[in-house]
C-alpha cells in the first residue's frame, strides 16, 4: 500500500494549543520549562545527563521477564529486554492508560513514532542502544473516557459496573462487544483476522491490562516495542522517598505549584497539583489520599491512617500508593534509563510544568518530543475533493470558509464589491483634500461619513455571498460529508477513530505505512493520501 505524505505547520491545522505551538517555536518564555531541544544535539546532552543517574537495571529486566511469561516474546523484543541490563541502553518511552481496543489513532501514533525514533538513534549513535518503551498508565480509574471507542460513528461502549483501576479490571462483558465489531468488520479483508486477534487478547486475559499487553504485544513485537506494566511493589519501592515526602511535607506540590505560577503568566495550566499527589490503590478501589489534622483518610471510605500507620503501610506495601499525574513521570524516569518521551499536546504541556520537581529529586528530565500526528485520507475522499477543485489541505478550513472560496471562484469574484468600496473610499478622500483646505476640523466629520458610506456597502456583500451560497446546497453537503469523514465531531481523526477499521481494510500493513511516515525530530503534521 502506497501513501503520498505531505506535510503542515502544526500551527496551519488549528488544532494545536498556544503553548504547543510556542514550544515548537523555541518561544523564550518557555525555555525554563524544558531541558534538551528535540534534535541530535538534544539527545546527546540528555544522554550524558542520564549516564550520570543510574537506574535499577538488574530490577527492571527481572520485572520484565517475569511479565513476558504471559506471551511467547519474539527475538527482538527479548533481545531489547535483555539489552536494558547494558548502561549504554536507554529508553525512548510513550505512556498512555489501557484503553478498550487501543481507544483512538494516535495511541498507535504515539508507539510507532516512540519506535521509530529509536531505530533512528541506533543508526546515528552505534555506540548504544535504544530501546522503545510503551509505559501502560493501568492504575488510571477514569472508565468513561477509557471503556469506549468509535467505529465510524458508532459509539461502542463497555457495559461494566465496575470500579477503580481500569487496568484491574476483568474482561467480563468483552465478548459481547468483539461480537459488534464481528459483525461490522468481518466483511474486510482482514476483518476476521482482526476479531480474532481481539479474541485471542481479551476473552484469554483475567484484566484489561493482561488483554492490552497482548494485543499490544501481537501488533508491535516484531518492532521489538517493549509495554512495562509499572504497578508493581518491587518497582514503586524505589518511588518510597518521593512518596514519603508528599505524603509528609508535600514537597511536590510546593514545587510544581511554583512553576505553575510562571507557567500561567503565559498559558493554561493542564494538570494541577493536590496536596498530596497518591492515591491508596488496593483490591477494586483507588481514592485519592488527603490529610485532616493527623490522620491521612482515603477519599470516599471509611480508612484513615495515623502518621506512623501510614509510614508503615508504605513500606510494606509500596504497591498500594498510587501516584497522580503530578509523580507518575517522576516514577517513569526512576525506574526507566530514559532520555526522551513521545507525547501528545496535552502531556508535553503538563511535562512542562514538572521540570523543577525534577531537578529537586536530581531525575534526568527527558527530551519532550511531540507525538506524531496523522490525517489518513482514502482515495474516494481525495476523488471528491479534488472534483470541487480543492486540495486535502484546505479542509483543515471550516465548513464554511470552504463555501465562501468554493462560492468565489464560481462566480469568479463577483460577488466582491472590493471595486465599489475602492470608489467609495476615493470619493470620500477627495472631499477630505477639500475640507482640510477650508478647515481641517472638518476632518473627522468626513471619515464618520466615509464610515457610515461603507457600512451598507459591506453589508450588501454579504447579503450577496450568503444569497449565492443557497444555490450550492448539493456542494455545501458534499463538504459537509468530507469534513465529518474526515474531521469527526469537528475534531482531528486521531482523536477519534480506531484502528480497527484500518486494520480490517488492510491488515498489519497499515502498521507499517504509519511507521513508514512517522517523522523523528521535524515535528509537522503529516498529510497521508492513499494512492
Amino acid at each position: 500500500m502506497d501513501c503520498r505524505s505531505t506535510k503542515l505547520a502544526y500551527k496551519d491545522t488549528g488544532y494545536f494549543s498556544q503553548i504547543i505551538i510556542d514550544y515548537l517555536d523555541k518561544a523564550g518564555q518557555l525555555r525554563p520549562f524544558y531541558r534538551h531541544e528535540v534534535s541530535l544535539s538534544g539527545i546527546e546532552a540528555a544522554i550524558e545527563e542520564r549516564k550520570r543517574v543510574n537506574v535499577n537495571r538488574d530490577l527492571l529486566v527481572q520485572h520484565l521477564e517475569e511479565q513476558y511469561r504471559l506471551v511467547h516474546p519474539s527475538g527482538k523484543v527479548q533481545s531489547n529486554i535483555q539489552k536494558l541490563r547494558d548502561r549504554n541502553t536507554f529508553t525512548i518511552t510513550t505512556a498512555h492508560q489501557p484503553a478498550l481496543f487501543t481507544g483512538t489513532l494516535y495511541f498507535v501514533y504515539k508507539i510507532l513514532h516512540a519506535i521509530k525514533l529509536s531505530e533512528e538513534l541506533n543508526q546515528k549513535f552505534p555506540q548504544y542502544n535504544f530501546v522503545p518503551v510503551y509505559w501502560m498508565g493501568s492504575e488510571d480509574a477514569d472508565l468513561e473516557e477509557l471503556g469506549r471507542v468509535y467505529l465510524g460513528e458508532e459509539k461502542i461502549v463497555w457495559d461494566t459496573k465496575q470500579k477503580g483501576a481500569v487496568g484491574k479490571m476483568n474482561t467480563k462483558g468483552i465478548d459481547k462487544l468483539i461480537q459488534r465489531i464481528h459483525g461490522e468488520l468481518s466483511v474486510q479483508p482482514h476483518g476476521t483476522e482482526l476479531v480474532q486477534l481481539l479474541k485471542e487478547s481479551y476473552l484469554d486475559a483475567p484484566d484489561i491490562q493482561t488483554a492490552t499487553f497482548k494485543l499490544l504485544h501481537r501488533l508491535f513485537e516484531g518492532y521489538g516495542l517493549i509495554t512495562i506494566i509499572p504497578d508493581t511493589g518491587e518497582l514503586k519501592r524505589q518511588m518510597i522517598p518521593v512518596f514519603e515526602e508528599d505524603l509528609f511535607h508535600q514537597k511536590p506540590s510546593e514545587i510544581v505549584s511554583s512553576t505553575i505560577d510562571s507557567l500561567a503568566k503565559h498559558y493554561k495550566v493542564q494538570a494541577n497539583p493536590r496536596e498530596i499527589n497518591l492515591f491508596y490503590f488496593k483490591d477494586s478501589m483507588r481514592s485519592r489520599i488527603y490529610r485532616e489534622g493527623e490522620l491521612f483518610k482515603v477519599f470516599d471510605s471509611f480508612i484513615s491512617f495515623t502518621p506512623s500507620e501510614i509510614r508503615e503501610e508504605l513500606n510494606k506495601y509500596p504497591e498500594r500508593f498510587s501516584p497522580n499525574v503530578i509523580l507518575r513521570g517522576l516514577f517513569q524516569e526512576t525506574i526507566l534509563p530514559n532520555i526522551a518521551f513521545i507525547g501528545g499536546g496535552g502531556e508535553t504541556a503538563y511535562w512542562m510544568e514538572l521540570k523543577d520537581l525534577f531537578d529537586h529529586y536530581r531525575v534526568p528530565f527527558p527530551v519532550l518530543v511531540l507525538r506524531n500526528s496523522f490525517l489518513f485520507v482514502e482515495k474516494k475522499w481525495q476523488q471528491k475533493i479534488h472534483n470541487m477543485g480543492f486540495a486535502v489541505k484546505d479542509f483543515f478550513k471550516s465548513e464554511q470558509q470552504l463555501l465562501t472560496e468554493l462560492v468565489s471562484r464560481n462566480r469568479n469574484g463577483e460577488l466582491k464589491l472590493e471595486g465599489e468600496m475602492e470608489r467609495v473610499v476615493q470619493f470620500y478622500d477627495q472631499l477630505k483634500s477639500k475640507a482640510a483646505e477650508i478647515d481641517k476640523s472638518l476632518l473627522q466629520h468626513v471619515e464618520a461619513l466615509r464610515a457610515r458610506a461603507l457600512r451598507p456597502v459591506q453589508e450588501l456583500e454579504k447579503k450577496l455571498l450568503r444569497a449565492e451560497k443557497r444555490k450550492f446546497e448539493a456542494e455545501q453537503r458534499q463538504i459537509h460529508t468530507i469534513k465529518k469523514a474526515l474531521f469527526p465531531k469537528d475534531g482531528l481523526q486521531e482523536r477519534i477513530d480506531n484502528f480497527m477499521p484500518y486494520y480490517a481494510k488492510w491488515g498489519k500493513e497499515i502498521l507499517q505505512v504509519f511507521y513508514t511516515n512517522s517523522l523523528v525530530f521535524e515535528q509537522q503534521f503529516v498529510v497521508l493520501e492513499e494512492k
